[in-house]
C-alpha cells in the first residue's frame, strides 16, 4: 500500500511530458552541496502521453509580445479540443484503472473529505446567519434562524440549483437588519458571478435586482438596506480585453427596486489592469471608504464623510502612492487603520478623518518584531489582534488606545482566525486548526473571555498517533527558513516516504492546520512535511517581497535548503517527493 500511495501522487506531482526535456545550464551562482540532491541528470521519458500539437498565438500585452504555442486549448467547445480532452482522459484513466487498492484509496478519501463542516454564524438584526455542509452534500449551505433559539431554515442551496452540480454560490451578504441577503450565483462553477437579492422570510428572489459582472462584487449595505454599494466589472468586449478588464471595473451604488443599468457610479475605472477597487461604507453609514488595491504589495486608500446625509462628489485622501498597505475599520467616527506602514510586521494607528494628514495619525498598537499582525478586528468595543510567531497564532483583546485587555488562551500550537463579530456586541468567534487538530470554533465574550466550544469538526482519524515538529533550516543566504514534520509516532525516517510540501508566493502563509486528505499517508506510514518558504506572509511584507521578482529564486533556494535539512535528520534523499500541485494533500 505504501507503494501504491507513493506512486500515485507521484503521478500527480509529475506533469506531462511530450518531448524529452531539454538540458538546462545551471545558473553560474548555483552549487550543489548534497550529491543526493543533483537533479541535473537527464531524465527519461517515463509515459507515451497523446500527442499535443501546437499552434503558434502571437498577441501584444502591455506592449509585450506574448507566444503561445497551446493558446488554441483554450477554445473548449473546439472539436479538435474535445478529441484531444477524451485522449488524455482516457490515457489517464487506463493508467490509474490498474493501480492495485486504488478504490480502497478512494474510499478511505472519501470517508476524509465528506464529514459535516460549518462556519461561523454572523447577526444580523434579529436572525443569524450561518454556512453548513452535511457530510453527503457537495457544497456548503446557507441557513438563518430567528434569534439564538429559533428553528433553522435553509436560506441558500446550490445543491439545488443544477442537476449537475455546475451552479456554485459564491459571497454572500445579510442586510444589517437581517431582511434582506445579497449572493453571487455562478454558473459552470466558474469565476463569473450574477448578483441577486432575496428576501430572508419569504426565501422570494427579487426579480429586478439582478446584476451581472460582479465577480468582484463585495457589498456593502446601508443601515436600513435600502441599498448597497459593490464593485461591477464589464464583460468582454470592443475595448475591453481579457487582461484588461480589470482595470475597467467601477464601484456603484444600487437602490433595490431600481433598474441596475441605471446604478450611480461612485467611482470611475483606474484603467489600470494591475489594481483592484472595492469600497466599505461604515455599520452607522457615516463613512464610505474606497480602496484601490495595487497589486498585492500596496494600496490606496480614499473617503467620503456622509454625517450630513448627502455624498460629497469627491473623495478625501487618507493615504496614496505609499509601498504599503492599509486595512481600515470604522468605529465611532474613528479610523484604526492596520498597516505595514512603518512597521514591517504591521501595527494599528488611530486617524480623526477630520484630521486626515499621515503626521496626525495616532499609532495604538505599536509593531512586534519577534511576531507578525496576521489580523485585525473591531468587536465588542475592542481591539482584536491576531499575531504569528514562527507561524504559530498568538490572539489578543486591546481596548481601543492600545492596553492590553487579555490574551485568549487556544487550546494548542496551530492557526485561529482573529475574532469575527461586530463592533457593538459583546458575542465574537474565533476559530482554530492545528495538523493534528480539526476545526474547531468557539464563541466567546469580549466582556468576561468566557469561552465555550461552539462548532468541532468530526474527523474519523485518530490524531494523537502522530507527531509534528518544527524545525529550521538555513538557507543558501543564512536566512532561517522554518518547516514542519508530521509523523506517525516511531516511524523509522530512513525508511519513510517523504513528501515535502511548499508554496512561496502572494503573502499566502502556509500556517498548521489540519488537511484530513494527508492522513491516508500518514495511516501508511509516510512522513508530511509543511515548508514556509519566502514570498508568503509567515514573517510580514520583508519576508512577502524576499520572494518577489528578482528575489524569486530564494523561494527555490528556501525549499532546497530544507531539503537537505530532510537528509541531514535521517530521510533517505530517495524517498522524498514534492507534490507539484497544493490539491495532491491541501484538499483538505
Amino acid at each position: 500500500m505504501k507503494r501504491i500511495l507513493a506512486v500515485a501522487l507521484c503521478l500527480a506531482a509529475c506533469g506531462p511530458e511530450a518531448a524529452p526535456q531539454p538540458e538546462v545550464t545551471p545558473h553560474p551562482s548555483a552549487t550543489v552541496s548534497s550529491p543526493a540532491l543533483d537533479a541535473s541528470a537527464p531524465r527519461a521519458k517515463r509515459f507515451d502521453y497523446p500527442e499535443t500539437p501546437q499552434a503558434d498565438v502571437v498577441e501584444t500585452l502591455h506592449g509585450k509580445t506574448v507566444h503561445d504555442r497551446f493558446r488554441w486549448l483554450e477554445d473548449g467547445s473546439d472539436r479538435k479540443v474535445k478529441a484531444w480532452a477524451a485522449a488524455e482522459d482516457a490515457f489517464a484513466r487506463a493508467r490509474l484503472a490498474k493501480l492495485p487498492d486504488r478504490d480502497a484509496i478512494a474510499a478511505r478519501l472519501a470517508e476524509l473529505f465528506y464529514v459535516d463542516s460549518q462556519g461561523a454564524p454572523t447577526r444580523e438584526g434579529s436572525r443569524y446567519f450561518w454556512s453548513h455542509r452535511a457530510a453527503k452534500q457537495e457544497k456548503s449551505v446557507v441557513w438563518w434562524k430567528q434569534g439564538k433559539t429559533g428553528t433553522p431554515k435553509v436560506l441558500l442551496d446550490p445543491n439545488a440549483w443544477s442537476t449537475d452540480g455546475s451552479v456554485s454560490l459564491g459571497a454572500w451578504t445579510p442586510s444589517h437588519d437581517g431582511a434582506r441577503v445579497a449572493y453571487l450565483q455562478k454558473e459552470h462553477n466558474s469565476d463569473e458571478a450574477t448578483l441577486h437579492v432575496m428576501e430572508v422570510a419569504t426565501g422570494k428572489i427579487s426579480t429586478v435586482d439582478v446584476i451581472d459582472g460582479t465577480k468582484y462584487a463585495g457589498v456593502s449595505w446601508t443601515p436600513n438596506g435600502a441599498g448597497f454599494y459593490y464593485t461591477r466589472i464589464p464583460p468582454v468586449g470592443p475595448g475591453v480585453s481579457v487582461a484588461d478588464r480589470p482595470g475597467f471595473a467601477d464601484v456603484r451604488f444600487h437602490k433595490l427596486g431600481e433598474d441596475p443599468q441605471k446604478d450611480r457610479v461612485v467611482r470611475e475605472p483606474t484603467h489600470d489592469p494591475k489594481s483592484f477597487l472595492g469600497a466599505e461604507l461604515s455599520r452607522d453609514g457615516h463613512f464610505l471608504v474606497l480602496y484601490v488595491q495595487h497589486g498585492w504589495s500596496s494600496t490606496d486608500v480614499y473617503y467620503k464623510d456622509l454625517r450630513d446625509g448627502s455624498e460629497p462628489k469627491t473623495w478625501t485622501t487618507l493615504v496614496a502612492g505609499q509601498p504599503h498597505k492599509y486595512n481600515v475599520f470604522v468605529y465611532r467616527d474613528r479610523f484604526y487603520v492596520e498597516t505595514d506602514d512603518g512597521a514591517p510586521n504591521h501595527r494599528v494607528l488611530r486617524v480623526d478623518p477630520k484630521k486626515p494628514e499621515r503626521t496626525a495619525w495616532v499609532e495604538v498598537v505599536p509593531e512586534r518584531r519577534d511576531a507578525t499582525l496576521d489580523g485585525a478586528s473591531l468587536v465588542g468595543g475592542k481591539l482584536a489582534i491576531a499575531y504569528l510567531k514562527d507561524v504559530v497564532s498568538e490572539l489578543e483583546l486591546r481596548d481601543l488606545d492600545g492596553k492590553l485587555v487579555r490574551k485568549i488562551p487556544l487550546p494548542a500550537k496551530g492557526s485561529a482566525s482573529a475574532l469575527i463579530g461586530h463592533p457593538d456586541e459583546d458575542d465574537a468567534y474565533f476559530s482554530f486548526t492545528s495538523f493534528t487538530y480539526p476545526t474547531e470554533i468557539y464563541e466567546t465574550s469580549v466582556k468576561t473571555g468566557a469561552t465555550k466550544l461552539y462548532f468541532k469538526l468530526d474527523v474519523p482519524v485518530d490524531p494523537s498517533k502522530y507527531t509534528v515538529e518544527q524545525s529550521f533550516a538555513r538557507s543558501k543566504d543564512g536566512t532561517k527558513v522554518p518547516y514542519f514534520v508530521i509523523a506517525p509516532k516511531g516511524v523509522d525516517k530512513s525508511k519513510a516516504p517523504a513528501l515535502v510540501y511548499g508554496y512561496g508566493g502572494f503573502l499566502v502563509t502556509m500556517s498548521p492546520h489540519f488537511t484530513s486528505s494527508a492522513y491516508p499517508w500518514l495511516e501508511h506510514g509516510g512522513i508530511y512535511v509543511v515548508t514556509n518558504l519566502r514570498g508568503g506572509g509567515e514573517y510580514g511584507e520583508p519576508w512577502h517581497q524576499a520572494g518577489m521578482g528578482h528575489h524569486k529564486q530564494n523561494v527555490f533556494d528556501d525549499f532546497r535548503a530544507v531539503l537537505e535539512s530532510l537528509v541531514h535528520d535521517g530521510i533517505s534523499p530517495d524517498r522524498i517527493a514534492a507534490p507539484a500541485s497544493p490539491y495532491v494533500l491541501q484538499a483538505g
